[in-house]
C-alpha cells in the first residue's frame, strides 16, 4: 500500500509510524486510559485489510481517531487528535530554515540549478533566493487556497513565481514603453532625467532604465530599437552642425558628420551591451532582456533604425569576451528580428541585414524570427487591423489590443487615438495546468478525461484569479518607474493600477505542459502522426482556449492559454507523475516531460516537417509560444540558414534556431561540449569536466541558459535530435 502525504509524495505504508503515533499519545493519558499493544495491532490491522492501493495519510488518521473511540479510549483518542493537531501546526510553522541552510552551504542540486541563468554561488543571487524562500514560505502557508498549494505540491497543477508571490506589487512581463521615457522624460529614485540629445547618451540611458524596471517585476522585458532611431539623427545633426560651424564644405561636412556617426552607434550598441551584461537586477541577474529589430515600426527612421540593427547584429555575432579573453555567446539580450517584406526577398532594400541576422544566428543562437506576414494574420486589433509586435521576454504575447476604443488609461504621453497600443502593456502571471497527470487520471477513459481536465481547468481559473486579486491591491506607487513615470503608465500618485488589469491592457495566462504525452497516453499516437493524435492534440489545445474565453467574457480579464517555458518545473512534473503513477513506457520513464505543444526533443522529423506541423499548434496558444529546430554547427553553411528563415518566414509566426556555441577554457575548444551516460558535461578534446572552467550556451525554454542545469532538463539536452543535416545542397 502507498500513502500519500500532504505534500503529495507518495510513500511506502508504514505500521510502526502508526504505532508510534498511538504510543505517544499513550504516554499523556493514564495507564488504564491507554490502548493496549493488541488493541494497536488490531486498529492497524483493520486498516491492512481494507487492502487500498493508496491511501490519504488523512484518511488513515480518521480511522485511528473513530476506532480508539469506539474501544472506548476517549481521552486517548482526544490526546490523539492534539498530538495531530500539534503536528498539523508544525507543518504550517515556518518551512524556510533548513531551504536557506542548504542554499547557503550550497548543498542543494535545487537551488543550483533552478535558473540557468543564474549562479547561486554569488551573494546577490543568494539574497533573491532567500527573499524567494520566505516569500514561498508565506505564500503557502497564508495566501494560497490549501487545494491550490495542494495542486502545486502533487504537480497537478504549477503556481508560478511563488517566490515573488509575498508582495501584492510585482506582475511578470511585459513592453516597456521606452519611447515615451526617452521623448519625454522619467524619473529613476527621485532624479529626473530629461530627453537626451544623442544616440549615446540615449543608449546609457536606456541601459539604466531597462534595469530599474526588471528590479521591479520577476518576468522578462522587451525594448524596441525604433525607439532609440531618432537619437541617431538627432547625433548627426549634432556632428554636421559641429563640422559647418568650422567652415567645413557641405561635402566635407556630411562625410565626417557620417563617420563621427559611424563610431558613436558603433559605442552607443557596445555600450548598451556592455551595461546590460555588466549589470545585475535585484532578481540576482543581468536583466531578463529582449531587443526587437522591426523596421516596420517605423518609417520615418528606418534608414536610421537599420544602421543600428546592423550594428547590433555585427557585435553580437563577435560575442563577448569570457574571463580569458575569449569571445563567447552571452545569454543576454535576446535579439528578436522581424521578417518583412523589405528584409526577406533578395531584391529588398534591407536583405543585407536578414544575411547578418543569418550569420549571427549559425555563430550565436540569436536572433529568433517573427513574421510579420503570419502574425498580421493571426492578430487582429479591435479594428481588425493586423499588427505585428514583439514578444514580452523570451515567448509571452499581449492579445491583440482591444483598449482602442477606452482611449488612454495609462496617460501614456505618446499615446496615439485610434492605433493600437502595444508599448507599456503587460502580463499579470502564470499557472501552468499539467496534461499528462490530467491523462493519466483518466486511465484512457475520454469521458472521464474531458471531465477531469474540465475540474482541472478550474483549479487554475481560481488560482488565477488569486494572482490577479493580489496586484489588483496594488497602488503606483509601489514602483514609480513601472506606473508614474512612463515604463507602464504615468498614473497619479497613490492612483491604483486596478483598470490596467482589466479591458485587454494586460493578459493572465493559463500555461499547458506535456500536451505530447497527454496525446501520446491517451490515443496511442504523437500529435504529429496527422490523424488521430493531431485531431486529439488540437481538440485538447481548443478546450483550453474555449475555457479562457469564457472566463474573459465573464470578467473582463484578459486569460490566454500560454506554452509555459518549464525549464524547472519539467523536472518536477515528470517526478512527480512517476510517483503517482509509476513508471510508464514513453509517458514517465524521462526526468522531463515535452515543453508546450512541441514535437518530443527525440522524434525524428525534419525542420520544415516540424515547424509547419507546430504552426497549427502555435495559433492555439495565443499568450505565448514558440518553435525550434535544433541544428548543428551551420556557419559553414549560411545557405541552410537562409532557407529555414524564409520558411519560417511563410509558415509560422516565431521561431528559432537552437545552434550550438562553446568554449572550453582550458585547452581552448570551441566545438560542441558533450554529454556522457551519465549526464555529465565534459570537454571532447582535453576531457575538461570543471563547470567553472567550461562555457556552455544552451537555448533553454526560448532564452538562452549559460549557468547549467537541472538533471531533467539536463536529459532533455542530451536528447534532442538534429532537425536539419549540415549539406550544401549541391551536394
Amino acid at each position: 500500500m502507498k500513502i500519500i502525504k500532504r505534500d503529495g509524495h507518495i510513500v511506502d505504508y508504514c505500521p510502526e509510524k502508526i504505532e508510534n503515533a498511538i504510543m505517544k499519545a499513550n504516554q499523556e493519558v493514564d495507564e488504564d486510559e491507554g490502548a493496549s499493544s493488541t488493541q494497536i495491532k488490531n486498529i492497524i490491522k483493520y486498516i491492512e485489510k481494507l487492502d487500498k492501493k493508496r491511501m490519504l495519510v488523512e484518511d488513515i488518521q480518521d480511522i485511528i481517531e473513530t476506532k480508539l473511540m469506539s474501544i472506548g479510549k476517549y481521552k486517548l483518542a482526544k490526546k490523539y487528535i492534539t498530538y495531530r493537531y500539534t503536528r498539523e501546526l508544525v507543518r504550517k510553522s515556518n518551512t524556510t530554515d533548513l531551504s536557506i541552510k542548504e542554499l547557503i552551504d550550497g548543498e542543494s542540486e535545487y537551488w543550483n540549478t533552478e535558473n540557468s541563468n543564474k549562479n547561486a554561488k554569488v551573494v546577490t543571487t543568494q539574497r533573491d533566493y532567500i527573499a524567494g524562500i520566505t516569500s514561498t514560505d508565506i505564500t503557502r502557508r497564508f495566501l494560497l487556497p490549501e487545494d491550490v498549494v495542494k495542486a502545486h505540491d502533487e504537480g497537478i497543477i504549477h503556481f508560478h513565481d511563488m517566490d515573488y508571490f509575498a508582495q501584492n506589487a510585482l506582475h511578470n512581463c511585459d513592453l516597456i514603453n521606452l519611447e515615451d521615457m526617452l521623448q519625454n522624460g522619467t524619473n529613476i529614485n527621485g532624479v529626473m532625467i530629461e530627453k537626451p540629445h544623442r544616440f549615446l547618451t540615449a543608449m546609457t540611458i536606456a541601459t539604466q532604465l531597462i534595469t530599474a524596471v526588471n528590479s521591479s517585476q520577476y518576468g522578462g522585458a522587451t525594448v524596441t530599437l525604433t525607439h532609440l532611431a531618432p537619437f541617431v539623427r538627432e547625433s548627426y545633426k549634432r556632428f554636421l552642425k559641429k563640422y559647418k560651424d568650422r567652415k567645413f564644405s557641405k561635402a566635407d561636412s556630411e562625410k565626417y558628420a557620417k563617420e563621427d556617426l559611424k563610431k558613436e552607434i558603433t559605442d552607443g550598441v557596445q555600450t548598451f551591451q556592455y551595461q546590460i551584461n555588466s549589470m545585475t537586477t535585484t532578481n540576482g541577474q543581468a536583466p531578463f532582456l529582449s531587443v526587437c529589430m522591426y523596421l516596420g515600426e517605423t518609417e520615418e527612421y528606418k534608414d536610421e533604425l537599420a544602421m543600428i540593427i546592423e550594428e547590433v547584429l555585427k557585435q553580437r555575432t563577435q560575442g563577448m569576451k569570457n574571463e580569458k579573453g575569449v569571445y563567447i555567446t552571452p545569454a543576454f539580450p535576446k535579439l528578436l528580428y522581424v521578417l518583412e517584406e523589405d528584409n526577406i526577398h533578395e531584391n529588398s532594400k534591407y536583405y543585407y541585414l536578414t544575411e547578418l541576422a543569418a550569420e549571427c544566428t549559425a555563430k550565436r543562437m540569436v536572433p529568433d524570427y517573427i513574421s510579420e506576414k503570419v502574425m498580421k494574420e493571426l492578430k487582429k486589433n479591435e479594428n481588425g487591423e493586423g499588427d505585428c509586435y514583439p514578444c514580452m521576454g523570451c515567448r509571452s504575447f499581449l492579445t491583440p489590443d482591444r483598449t482602442i476604443s477606452l482611449g488612454n488609461i495609462a496617460k501614456a504621453k505618446n499615446y496615439i487615438p485610434g492605433k493600437g497600443k502595444y508599448y507599456g502593456r503587460f502580463n499579470q502571471g502564470v499557472v501552468t495546468i499539467n496534461l499528462v497527470d490530467a491523462a493519466l487520471s483518466s486511465e484512457k477513459d475520454m469521458d472521464a478525461f474531458w471531465k477531469i481536465l474540465d475540474e482541472r481547468l478550474e483549479l487554475c481559473h481560481r488560482a488565477l484569479q488569486a494572482r490577479h486579486k493580489r496586484l489588483s491591491k496594488a497602488t503606483s506607487d509601489i514602483a514609480p518607474i513601472l506606473w508614474q513615470h512612463g515604463a507602464l503608465a504615468r498614473l497619479d500618485k497613490g492612483e491604483s493600477i486596478h483598470e490596467l488589469l482589466h479591458h485587454g491592457y494586460s493578459t493572465i495566462s493559463l500555461g499547458y505542459a506535456g500536451l505530447y504525452e497527454c496525446v501520446k497516453y491517451m490515443t496511442g499516437n504523437s500529435h504529429t502522426d496527422g490523424g488521430e493524435g493531431k485531431e486529439f492534440g488540437l481538440k485538447v489545445m481548443q478546450r483550453l482556449n474555449d475555457a479562457c474565453k469564457v472566463w474573459k467574457e465573464a470578467e473582463d480579464i484578459d486569460y490566454s492559454v500560454y506554452g509555459t517555458p518549464i525549464e524547472s518545473t519539467t523536472y518536477k512534473f515528470a517526478k512527480c507523475l512517476r510517483d503517482r503513477f509509476g513508471t510508464i513506457k514513453g509517458i514517465t520513464d524521462r526526468d522531463y516531460i515535452t515543453n508546450s505543444y512541441h514535437v518530443p526533443v527525440f522524434e525524428e522529423i525534419d525542420a520544415f516537417t516540424k515547424l509547419k506541423l507546430e504552426s497549427e499548434f502555435q495559433k492555439l496558444s495565443p499568450g505565448g509560444a514558440i518553435s525550434y529546430i535544433e541544428t548543428p554547427n551551420l556557419t559553414g553553411n549560411l545557405d541552410a540558414v537562409m532557407e529555414v528563415i524564409k520558411f519560417i518566414y511563410d509558415n509560422i509566426m516565431y521561431a528559432e534556431l537552437n545552434t550550438k556555441s562553446d568554449y572550453c577554457q582550458e585547452c581552448g575548444y570551441d566545438g560542441e561540449i558533450l554529454l556522457d551516460d551519465k549526464l555529465e558535461w565534459y570537454c571532447p578534446e582535453c576531457g575538461n569536466r570543471d563547470h567553472d572552467k567550461l562555457n556552455v550556451a544552451r537555448r533553454t525554454c526560448g532564452y538562452i541558459g549559460t549557468n547549467f542545469w537541472n538533471k531533467g532538463r539536463t536529459q532533455e539536452i542530451k536528447e534532442r535530435v538534429v532537425h536539419i543535416d549540415n549539406k550544401d545542397d549541391e551536394e
